[in-house]
């Protein structure tokens, strides 16, 4: 990985310094978990704080996969298991097979009615819904440590190109029109992905550049949870994006399913929007601020999302900053060591509320949400295509922490 620059490095070295402010008026520690399971969709629960629940039906099945040498023909088996509807298929080992047969399981709670409405609204503001949870997702996950600290050192931080895909993969599973019906994917890379999460707690804790709690506590998801479909609808509101009641209620239901999909304990998704924000206004402050990793990952990906653009380099690096500062803040932007641009960091903030007022003018027109899903479909088609340089790539069980995290 290139070298910071010596700006960067000042950058980072300021933001660093501005988290002991922070970690003295949020000590992580000592902020006791409060939020109450009655606001969970499961609407009663232990209580436990979080921070210090895994996933004891994932954790030592994965562990004794990798342990017995399985993994390699496990990722090879599951290669082409990509329908929610498909088989399982032959020849996995018994208790993986038992799992995922469990795993694959739409919760009794979800209503596919409220998934089709989300499919619909997905279609109509999928600009504002990639932008989101690409660009300020991703800032925002740079600038939670541990989240930050795993990315970069278990193997997926030696290539975050291939990172970024397999992430987007079932980020785009979530956005798609069939995401959880028959013909869909999202349950399978949910499933996926829970696995890998899996592995990463298990190999993680071996590597000697990891010094912290077990990784991807429930916690550590939910916070990532949050930097998504919270963090997404609160822009939209601000942006005065048009959401009817059964939309918001229909978006929020997809993501509490793949939640709970992804291993998070019922007790623990919000039940309300309400909820959401309660929930995520007592975690983000606690998890959030900046850390080297963060904000090399941080460069690496703003470098990718410029050489998607073709206004050459530095101008569209220009603009992926200003964008990035827009989507997150001031706070997160510096924690991350993203550069302020004088000219874009003006033009965005006066440029984007007029093109929201715009284009939400046009959505109740015939064919507008039809033909902006088939140009955000095709915008990420090019992403993975980018992404992946034209190459398969399907979401695999790691066997190895990152060989070089230097």
């Amino acid at each position: 990985m290139a070298e910071l620059s010596r700006r960067k490095m000042l950058i980072s070295g300021g933001a660093l310094g501005a988290l002991g402010t922070l970690g003295m008026a949020f000590p992580a520690r000592a902020m006791p978990w409060t939020w109450a399971p009655g606001g969970s969709v499961a609407g009663a629960g232990a209580g436990a704080d979080p921070r210090w629940v895994w996933d004891e039906e994932a954790d030592p099945l994965v562990a004794s996969l990798i342990d017995r040498g399985a993994v390699p023909e496990v990722n090879r088996l599951l290669w082409d298991w990509n329908r929610n509807d498909q088989p399982l298929p032959e020849g996995l080992p018994a208790d993986l097979r038992d799992f995922m047969e469990e795993a694959r399981r739409l919760p009794s709670w979800a209503d596919h009615g409220k998934l089709n409405t989300a499919a619909e609204f997905n279609k109509s503001r999928g600009l504002y819904l990639n932008l989101l949870n690409g660009v300020g997702g991703g800032m925002l996950s740079t600038a939670i440590p541990k989240e930050a600290r795993a990315v970069y050192y278990s193997k997926g931080g030696a290539d975050m190109e291939d990172r970024v895909a397999k992430t987007s993969i079932l980020g785009f599973a979530v956005g798609s029109l069939n995401a959880y019906r028959p013909d869909g994917s999202c349950a399978v890379e949910a499933v996926k992905t829970r696995l890998v999460h899996a592995a990463v707690r298990h190999l993680l804790q071996k590597s000697p550049h990891w010094t912290g709690d077990i990784p991807i506590s429930q916690e550590d998801m939910l916070v990532t949870w949050h930097t998504l479909p919270t963090f997404a609808m609160r822009r939209m509101l601000e942006w005065k994006v048009p959401v009817t009641a059964a939309e918001s209620e229909a978006y929020l239901h997809v993501w509490q399913v793949t939640a709970h999909m992804l291993g998070i304990k019922d007790e623990y998704i919000p039940a309300t929007w309400d909820a959401a924000d309660a929930q995520s206004d007592q975690i983000l402050p606690r998890n959030m601020g900046p850390t080297p990793e963060g904000v090399k990952l941080t460069d690496i990906l703003l470098d990718q999302l410029a050489e998607q653009t073709s206004l050459g380099t530095r101008a569209s690096r220009s603009l992926c900053n200003a964008l990035a500062r827009y989507l997150v803040g001031d706070q997160v932007a510096d924690w991350d060591g993203i550069e302020r641009e004088p000219v874009w960091d003006r033009v965005i903030p006066a440029a984007w509320p007029k093109l929201v007022k715009f284009r939400e003018g046009l959505i109740p027109l015939p064919l507008v949400p039809e033909t902006a899903w088939v140009i955000d479909e095709a915008a990420r088609r090019y992403i993975m295509l980018y992404l992946t340089k034209a190459k398969e790539t399907k979401i695999e069980i790691p066997t190895t922490n990152r060989p070089d995290p230097s």
